[in-house]
């Protein structure tokens, strides 16, 4: 049983075959896809599987916490798994790339700077837009 599927047992949501096929493309996807391309992913897993039950079951885990929506620009929602590691998302405008980082040293200076404000942090989220350097 994948991390997406096990979540949502945890949390008492019935499993159609269906919904762990959407859960297992989303476990083992290693990019932000958005609901077209994880029902193009599910399609080829289950042929019957249609696109409005991967839109109900992507909103039903992200309702439950085991996804998380992301907007980067372009127009369309990606989703990926929930987890407790913390990242960041570095997005290039031109390509769509989504790169994934930590930094410590950033995460130091948001906590330092909600404290400034006269406040505790206890979220966030930090997107980049950018192009290659060597993009001319």
């Amino acid at each position: 049983m994948d991390r997406i599927e096990q979540q949502c047992v945890e949390k008492g949501m019935r499993m159609t075959d269906q919904r762990r096929v959407v859960a297992r493309v989303l476990s083992q996807a290693t990019d932000h896809p958005d609901v077209e391309e994880l029902y193009r992913r599910a399609a080829a897993v289950d042929p019957h599987i249609s696109l409005a039950t991967v839109y109900r079951t992507v909103r039903l885990f992200e309702e439950a916490g085991v996804v998380e929506r992301h907007d980067f620009g372009d127009g369309r929602s990606r989703y990926e798994q929930a987890g407790e590691d913390h990242h960041d998302h570095l997005i290039n405008i031109k390509s769509g790339e989504v790169i994934e980082f930590f930094d410590e040293e950033i995460e130091k200076l948001k906590t330092a700077l909600a404290e400034k404000l006269g406040y505790k942090l206890v979220g966030h989220k930090l997107e980049l837009y950018g192009v290659p350097l060597d993009d001319k």
